[in-house]
C-alpha cells in the first residue's frame, strides 16, 4: 500500500501538473524546464516573479537600499558640466560679438576724457559707472554691426568664423543681446552721469549701427563717418565729468578723429582684397596706385601736430606734453611718408603698427601731464560759496515784499547751467 502511494506521487510530480479546470493533464518534463527558463529570462522567475508581473514590488525591491551617494554626485557633476559648457559657449560668443578688445579701447578713451574733464580730484565711482555704461553701449554697437553684416562677414576670411556667420549664435539672439545691453548702458549713463552723456552715447550707437554700417557698402566716405564715431567716446567722458561741452574737451576727440583716418586707411589697404570680397566700398579699392590713400594718411597725421600745443596753451597739460606729442606725431608721420614713397603692403602694415603705438602713448601723456579742469574748479568753488552765503543769509521765515506777496528765499540761480559765469544775485533784507 505504501509502495503504491509513493509510486503514484512520483508519477504525479513527474508527468502531471494541475490546471485550472481541475483535471490532471500530462505535461512533459522538458516543457516544464523550458517554461521555467523562459520565466527567468522574462524576469518572472523565482518566488517573486508573479508579483513583479502583476505590478507588485517584491520584498527584495522593498528592502533594496537607495542609490549610492556616488551616483548622485556623478549626476550633479554632469549637470554642472553642462551648465559650465553652456556658459562658456555663450560667454565666448558674446565676447566675439561685442568685439571686446575694440570696446575696451573705446572705454579707455572715454575714461581718459573723464579724467581730463575732472578737477583736482577724480571721482572714481563716477569714472567706473561711466566706463561701464560706455562699455555696454560700445558692445551693443559692435553687436548690431555684426547683425547687419552677417552675410558680408561670411564672405571674408577675416570674419567668417564670427559667431553669426559660423552659426554658433542665431541672429535673433544677437539682436536681443545687443538691444538689451545698449538700453542698459544708456540708462546707466543717464542715472549715474548726466543726460548729456547718455544722449551722446545713444547718438553714437545710432550713428555707428544705422548710418556707418550700411554706408560701408555704399560709399568710401564711411571711413570719415567712422572717425566721428570714434571721436565721441572721449567727449562723452569729458561731459560725464564736467557736465558740459567746451573747447578744452575737444582736444582728445580731435586726436581720435585725425588718428583713425590713417589707421583705417592702412588697414583697408593691406586687406583690400578681403574687403572687396565682402562687398565693402573702401577708399583704397578705388585707388589702384595707392597714392591718394597714402596722401590722405600723411595729411591727417600732420593735422595731429598742433594738438599738443593747443592742450598746453589752453591749460590742459604742462609744458612737456607738446614736445612729447610732437615727437610721437612725427614718428607716425614718418611711417605715412614711407608708405607714400613706396606703396606696398609691408609699408602699409608699418604705418598701421605705428598708429597702434600712437594712441595709447598720446593718451598716457595727456593724463601724465594733465592739469585740473580750471573751469570745473571755479564752478565747484562758486557753488560752495553760494551755498555758504545762502545758508548764512536765509531768513527764518519767508519774507514779503512791499505789496505783501511772498518772495522766494535767496537761491544761487547762477550755479544752474547753462549760465555758470553770471554773478550770483544778491538779496538785501528789508529789515537790515
Amino acid at each position: 500500500m505504501w509502495r503504491n502511494a509513493s509510486s503514484l506521487s512520483s508519477r504525479l510530480s513527474v508527468s502531471a501538473a494541475p490546471t485550472f479546470d481541475g483535471l490532471l493533464r500530462p505535461i512533459p518534463s522538458t516543457r516544464l524546464q523550458s517554461t521555467a527558463g523562459d520565466s527567468l529570462k522574462l524576469g518572472l522567475g523565482g518566488s517573486d516573479g508573479w508579483r513583479s508581473s502583476l505590478g507588485f514590488a517584491s520584498p527584495a525591491e522593498i528592502l533594496r537600499p537607495p542609490p549610492p551617494q556616488s551616483a548622485l554626485a556623478a549626476a550633479a557633476a554632469s549637470k554642472a558640466r553642462e551648465v559650465s559648457e553652456a556658459a562658456r559657449h555663450y560667454g565666448r560668443c558674446y565676447w566675439e560679438l561685442s568685439k571686446a578688445r575694440l570696446s575696451m579701447l573705446v572705454v579707455a578713451t572715454s575714461g581718459a576724457g573723464y579724467a581730463l574733464g575732472s578737477g583736482s580730484a577724480i571721482d572714481f565711482t563716477g569714472l567706473c559707472w561711466t566706463c561701464a555704461g560706455t562699455m555696454m553701449v560700445a558692445a551693443s554697437a559692435n553687436s548690431l554691426n555684426q547683425v547687419f553684416e552677417v552675410r558680408n562677414d561670411a564672405l571674408m576670411k577675416r570674419t567668417r568664423n564670427r559667431p553669426l556667420p559660423s552659426g554658433r549664435l542665431s541672429v535673433s539672439h544677437a539682436a536681443i543681446w545687443a538691444s538689451s545691453i545698449g538700453a542698459a548702458g544708456t540708462a546707466i549713463l543717464a542715472w549715474k552721469a548726466n543726460l548729456l552723456a547718455a544722449g551722446l552715447a545713444a547718438s553714437n550707437l545710432t550713428l555707428y549701427a544705422f548710418i556707418y554700417t550700411p554706408l560701408k557698402q555704399i560709399h568710401p566716405v564711411n571711413t570719415w563717418v567712422g572717425a566721428i564715431v570714434g571721436a565721441i567716446p572721449p567727449l562723452l567722458g569729458w561731459v560725464a565729468a564736467a557736465g558740459e561741452i567746451s573747447m578744452n574737451g575737444m582736444i582728445l576727440p580731435a586726436a581720435l578723429y585725425f588718428w583713425q583716418i590713417p589707421h583705417f586707411l592702412a588697414l583697408a589697404y593691406f586687406c583690400r582684397n578681403d574687403y572687396a570680397a565682402g562687398g565693402f566700398q573702401m577708399f583704397s579699392l578705388a585707388d589702384a596706385s595707392g597714392r591718394r590713400t597714402a596722401l590722405a594718411s600723411l595729411r591727417n597725421c600732420l593735422y595731429l601736430l598742433p594738438l599738443g600745443f593747443l592742450a598746453y596753451d589752453w591749460g590742459m597739460t604742462s609744458a612737456w606734453f607738446p614736445f612729447e606729442s610732437s615727437l610721437l606725431t612725427l614718428t607716425m608721420s614718418a611711417g605715412a611718408l614711407l608708405f607714400l614713397r613706396d606703396r606696398t603692403t609691408k609699408n602699409a602694415k608699418r604705418m598701421f603698427h605705428a598708429s597702434l603705438l600712437y594712441l595709447p602713448v598720446f593718451m598716457s601723456g595727456m593724463l601724465l601731464h594733465r592739469l585740473p579742469n580750471d573751469k570745473l574748479e571755479e564752478l565747484t568753488a562758486t557753488d560752495a560759496q553760494l551755498q555758504e552765503l545762502d545758508s548764512s543769509d536765509r531768513p527764518s521765515r519767508p519774507r514779503k515784499d512791499l505789496n505783501g506777496s511772498r518772495t522766494r528765499p535767496p537761491v544761487a540761480y547762477a550755479s544752474v547751467a547753462p549760465f555758470p559765469f553770471l554773478p550770483a544775485p544778491l538779496y538785501v533784507s528789508p529789515d537790515a
